[in-house]
């Protein structure tokens, strides 16, 4: 474990990591395409937008996962982070058509639902004894204000007070503050005192205004996006961010969007984990999309790490990507897997493979078959024990 005392703000991150990675640095010969790479991190010179785009197209990805996986080491040695989650998807029902997403229904879709806060409670109650963190997104539901949520957090609250509650995607506060009639700090305030621990990440997909026309026309724009993390930051709340890649996005896209969130990292502080992941084509209606492969998956990750030094987490969405491509990306510079999950419905609607059925034990082998110390978490990176799974039960030899 680290000898630092670990913040929201550090997220168990090594204080000394640029020097650390220094030091790691020039102890490797690198190929030429690299070698100018490496001298600006060296001399302190913040990467920039040609240099995002050399990474993407350097040719040779093993020693391109090798410089990723040296920043990974700088901040985390051979940390890898895991939490115990349940995901409660509170409503499929969607006054918006997103072309990629193959979860939302319209409001008399057969198989539409809404959770009450009972029912929510209900579900939920059925993983709570397993978990320590409930994590929700759903459809911008026509009918629920912030008064909805306020209600449900607080109730989470109450009953399940060991549960932190991460809720609720940047479009979905734009859509609650709309129908209540609020700002967005106020809106963020008022879910904030109810409960609400941080916010995901999702709904960036790409911060191209261009794209987002083609690919979820009627969102947020870019820039609502980031003023809407922004604002929680702010007032205190920490949250992640995302990318989904391999719709129709440009290599110079992908660049530009992770530059956007970098910078807004360094000056609120506010972004704990970054969650690139790939477009899943299936059930979806979006024919003209590309096909990540593995190759391409590991790229993203490893360019993210070497470009993110404002955000400390890269995490392997391993109910995207597969747990064996999640173990890999773990050399690749990711340092966390997400968590237990237990169920979810996004994803898996879209196309994910990946078993629901995973627990700690299982996770901890994932971490440590890549070479990786398994640390369990809590939502907000500020406490941590490495997990040991439990000895097995000594059997007595048969008389």
């Amino acid at each position: 474990m680290p000898e630092w005392v670990s913040t929201v703000v550090l997220a168990d991150r090594n204080p000394h990591w640029r020097v650390d990675l220094k030091d790691s640095l020039r102890q490797e010969l690198w190929p030429s395409t690299l070698q100018p790479i490496v001298d600006k991190i060296l001399s302190d010179q913040r990467l920039g937008h040609e240099d995002g785009l050399q990474l993407f197209a350097e040719p040779n990805l093993f020693q391109l996962g090798r410089l990723a996986h040296l920043h990974k080491q700088a901040m985390f040695g051979n940390r890898a982070y895991f939490n115990s989650n349940v995901h409660v998807n509170q409503t499929n029902i969607c006054v918006l058509a997103c072309r990629f997403c193959a979860f939302r229904r319209g409001p008399r879709s057969k198989d539409a639902y809404a959770l009450s806060v009972e029912e929510y409670l209900e579900e939920l109650s059925k993983f709570s004894p397993y978990v320590t963190e409930v994590h929700s997104v759903g459809g911008l539901h026509p009918d629920w204000s912030v008064q909805h949520y306020a209600e449900l957090f607080k109730r989470i609250r109450a009953e399940h007070p060991h549960l932190s509650i991460k809720a609720l995607t940047a479009v979905e506060v734009k859509h609650l503050a709309q129908l209540s009639d609020l700002s967005i700090e106020s809106t963020l305030q008022q879910l904030k005192d109810a409960g609400l621990t941080s916010l995901p990440g999702g709904g960036a997909e790409i911060l191209d205004d261009d794209v987002r026309a083609v690919i979820c026309n009627g969102k947020e724009s870019s820039q609502e996006y980031l003023d809407i993390h922004h604002t929680a930051h702010k007032i205190g709340l920490p949250s992640n961010c995302t990318m989904l890649f391999g719709t129709i996005e440009t290599a110079s896209q992908r660049v530009d969007h992770i530059l956007k969130l970098r910078d807004l990292g360094a000056t609120t502080n506010g972004f704990q984990c970054f969650v690139p992941y790939p477009f899943l084509p299936d059930s979806t209606r979006l024919p003209m999309a590309q096909l990540s492969t593995g190759q391409e998956i590991l790229r993203v990750i490893a360019v993210s790490r070497i470009l993110m030094d404002s955000i400390p987490h890269i995490k392997a969405y391993r109910m995207n990507i597969g747990d064996e491509l999640a173990e890999l990306a773990l050399q690749f510079g990711a340092d966390d897997i997400d968590g237990t999950v237990q169920q979810e419905s996004i994803m898996h609607l879209a196309g994910s493979t990946t078993p629901l059925t995973h627990d700690r034990q299982q996770l901890s082998k994932l971490v440590r078959n890549a070479g990786c110390v398994p640390i369990q978490r809590n939502t907000t990176y500020t406490e941590f024990e490495e997990y040991s799974p439990p000895q097995p039960i000594k059997r007595l030899p048969m008389a």
